[in-house]
């Protein structure tokens, strides 16, 4: 039976949200320079005729699903909720994007995680996600929570 390694790549990316309904700087739209931490695990392949032999994951793997399915939806958006008292700016600029919930860095890291689970290999458990707001402040998911 093969080892279980953990394998993490770090993202960053730029983004803007308010946050409808809250009382204090919050509520009005702002922006933050996001650090996105992806820590997967699995078994080392261990056979010497794949290409990977010796890896988890291929990190430009793990990129390519940040950056077709994430940075699409987040980067460089300005992202309110669909009742935003906001509504319409989108006519001056088209990277806004609505979503269904309070967009508060907690529900971001939801969306990803829910993300990352649908495009990651069979064979590769995502173990934990942390998504940074600033420097002090950040939430994160853990499969053993879940």
């Amino acid at each position: 039976m093969g080892r279980i390694v953990r394998v993490t790549k770090e993202f960053t990316f730029e983004a803007a949200h308010a946050l409808d309904g809250y009382v204090g700087k919050c509520m009005d739209i702002h922006g933050h320079s996001y650090e996105l931490k992806i820590t997967v695990k699995g078994t080392v392949i261990d056979e010497p005729a794949d290409v990977k032999c010796g890896m988890v994951i291929d990190f430009k793997d793990l990129k390519a699903v940040v950056k077709n399915d994430v940075y699409e939806l987040f980067d460089h958006r300005l992202i309110l909720r669909e009742d935003s008292r906001f509504k319409g700016i989108e006519e001056n600029d088209t990277r806004v994007r609505y979503v269904p919930y309070q967009p508060t860095c907690e529900n971001l890291l939801l969306e990803i995680v829910d993300i990352l689970n649908s495009k990651l290999p069979e064979n590769i458990q995502l173990h934990m996600v942390t998504l940074r707001e600033t420097a002090t402040s950040y939430a994160e998911w853990h499969q053993d929570d879940n």
